[in-house]
């Protein structure tokens, strides 16, 4: 799952073109993350996984830091809401990583779609925005497009379905969390919480979950950390560049890449309803990111 900072490029100082070169570059990182991501939790354990994940992401944070400065960088308005998100996130992961291994990376891709219009529903009862009916429209929509992922009726609700779903509401927390600190913190500082306090969790729990790596896999793992690294450089640069509500629609295309790698690596056999339900939710999302953009507009001219 993409990691996206809270806030954007300050106006007139965007470059959209150049934030989506970023945006996709980096979305298509991630999709190879998830790749390598569940070929090794074939045979590891998710935690451990993202422990080494974390341990990247964290090195990034902290050079960074140390340029600019610990006190500087890590100075919130909302220090403990903000140490709360980067621990959710990071047992998120963990939870996603668990999907893919058990469900598969297309399957999950296409139930994590959903998460953007959760939170749209959820942002009016729990952080007090304003949600037209049209987004409340793409929010139905998408439900539609979701029920004929999962099916129920048609088939149980299995464990896999539910490792998928369960990873899909605590990112959407997440993102909740970060639209909250949005309000007083900037995305930089976001974005550090995020990387320090999770690899912190991880540190902490992660080596209970050690086991031993063929050199095949600590390679995997060595790609993986410094396409990690790689990956969060460019989303930076994308979000210095461009308005989040430009290039924000783009983090679907993790959704196609992954599914892809999935399909094409894995061998993964997607269902024409899991197709169907996938596009139908997209779709949705798109429509909802457009309207928020509008709105945003709207804002600004009054």
């Amino acid at each position: 799952m993409t990691l996206i900072p809270a806030t954007a490029a300050p106006a007139g100082e965007t470059n959209t073109v150049r934030g989506v070169a970023f945006m996709v570059a980096s979305t298509i990182i991630f999709a190879a993350q998830d790749g390598f991501s569940k070929a090794l939790a074939d045979n590891h354990s998710a935690v451990f996984v993202t422990m080494w994940r974390y341990w990247a992401f964290g090195a990034v944070c902290l050079l960074l830091l140390w340029r600019t400065g610990f006190r500087a960088g890590l100075t919130s308005g909302q220090p403990r809401l903000q140490i709360l998100r980067g621990v959710l996130l990071a047992l998120e992961i963990c939870v996603a990583i668990a999907a893919f291994a058990l469900l598969g990376l297309a399957a999950s891709h296409a139930i994590f779609a959903f998460m953007p219009l959760l939170v749209v529903a959820l942002s009016g009862p729990i952080l007090g925005e304003k949600v037209g009916w049209r987004r409340w429209t793409a929010v139905g929509v998408g439900l539609i497009g979701m029920m004929l992922i999962i099916q129920p009726g048609a088939r149980a609700l299995t464990p896999e379905l539910g490792v998928a779903l369960l990873a899909m509401f605590m990112f959407s927390a997440y993102q909740l969390m970060t639209r909250r600190v949005a309000r007083t913190d900037t995305a930089m500082t976001s974005f550090y919480y995020t990387g320090v306090f999770g690899a912190v969790t991880m540190t902490l729990i992660g080596p209970w979950f050690w086991s031993w790596m063929t050199p095949t896999e600590v390679m995997m793992m060595l790609v993986l950390c410094m396409t990690g690294m790689g990956g969060h450089y460019l989303l930076i640069k994308a979000f210095e560049a461009a308005e989040a509500s430009a290039i924000q629609p783009f983090t679907y295309l993790q959704t196609v890449a992954s599914s892809a790698i999935g399909v094409a690596i894995f061998g993964e056999i997607v269902s024409p309803w899991t197709i169907l339900g996938g596009a139908i939710v997209i779709g949705a999302g798109l429509f909802a990111f457009w309207r928020e953009r509008v709105r945003a507009k709207a804002a600004k001219s009054v």
